[in-house]
């Protein structure tokens, strides 16, 4: 008796349709035949899984962001499931579907584009990437959201505000950077003028910042429409009064404060330059050497989008069809992981030590 396989029997149904195509010279039925035929061929010309060992140190670093040995070190400090089963049935290792976000997240691939390279079709890709980066922001997402952190209590603090006032900061209680930044999207369909911010001329999302001196990204707040102010931010993120809440003080009773742009009001934990047309000597050095050294907030939004292109890429941030916001918290939290192995130009500067990568991700 002969059996045949679910895909002997659609084999044969393609090649009876194409030479009834034939017959009938239909010429489009063809065409659309040997196109489903010759991307089949060029999917099956790939079937070998990805497998990280089969890659180089240095292959790994330009792939991923990450060498082999660390990729390792983050998918089980990211405490990924061994086995993931995908709602198609699929199944994949949590170290290939980090690998799979990393990729995605560092350059503006298409999914299709990395079907060779990890051996699946582009909508199990989907499914991985989205299923990671929903484990990673709500499984680690308090690490951006909440200040009940080892990065932020009293002696680190203390170390933070030495390290600063060290580098020329008149500030003696500063203990970090406070700033807010626009992130470009496509255009959206609807509510434009909402998202429209027309200080950068882009359509955009709003994301809050805080950067500490050791390199890391202590509190991060999104996302906002892109036409709002710094201080829109401020007020719905709360951390203002998560920081009068905690009363951090030093010794000898002052209030260990944040520095931000002028667009930021004067608190007790939240200072801002002076300002006015016509300053004092003293006043317009003081706000020169507090830029100057409060310049690490830019550095460490560059170094987000530097490492993971693909969110510096706005005609594929699409709000209405992707988690844009979501897209880049998780990057956050992966560039701080990454800050963790590496360090970065922030710590460097400030010449303090970020904490492992396993004291980061397994801080409560």
């Amino acid at each position: 008796m002969f059996y045949c396989t679910k895909k002997t029997i659609i084999m044969a149904e393609q090649e009876e349709l194409f030479c009834l195509a034939i017959e009938n010279n239909d010429m489009v039925l063809q065409h659309l035949l040997l196109l489903s035929e010759e991307s089949k061929s060029t999917y099956c010309c790939n079937t070998r899984k990805f497998n990280i060992e089969d890659e180089t140190d240095q292959q790994a670093l330009n792939k991923f962001r990450f060498d082999k040995e660390n990729i390792r070190r983050l998918a089980q400090s990211l405490a990924l499931p061994e086995q993931i089963r995908l709602p198609n049935r699929c199944r994949c290792s949590g170290t290939d579907a980090l690998c799979i976000l990393l990729r995605r997240l560092v350059y503006p691939n298409r999914l299709s584009d990395l079907e060779t390279l990890f051996g699946r079709p582009k909508s199990t890709l989907s499914l991985i990437v989205n299923y990671t980066l929903d484990f990673i922001y709500d499984r680690h997402g308090y690490l951006l959201s909440m200040l009940d952190q080892p990065w932020f209590q009293q002696e680190a603090l203390e170390t933070y505000a030495t390290a600063i006032h060290a580098k020329g900061a008149p500030l003696t209680t500063c203990f970090g950077f406070i700033d807010g930044t626009v992130r470009p999207i496509c255009r959206p369909t609807k509510y434009q003028r909402v998202c429209y911010n027309g200080h950068k001329r882009v359509h955009g999302l709003k994301f809050q910042s805080v950067v500490l001196p050791n390199g890391l990204i202590g509190h991060l707040f999104a996302p906002l429409e892109g036409r709002r102010h710094d201080c829109a931010l401020l007020r719905h993120s709360g951390l203002l009064d998560q920081l009068e809440e905690r009363q951090w003080r030093t010794a000898d009773g002052h209030c260990f404060a944040l520095y931000g742009d002028p667009a930021y009001p004067n608190r007790d934990f939240l200072i801002s330059p002076f300002r006015g047309a016509v300053l004092t000597a003293e006043e317009s050095a003081f706000n020169r050497a507090m830029s100057s050294v409060r310049e690490c907030v830019e550095w460490e939004f560059g170094k987000i989008l530097s490492i993971f292109a693909y969110l510096d890429y706005k005609k594929n941030q699409k709000i209405f069809l992707q988690p844009v916001a979501k897209y880049y918290i998780v990057g956050a939290i992966l560039a701080n992981c990454h800050t963790c192995l590496y360090g970065n130009q922030t710590s460097n500067y400030f010449d303090l030590r970020p904490p492992t990568l396993e004291e980061y991700l397994h801080s409560l």
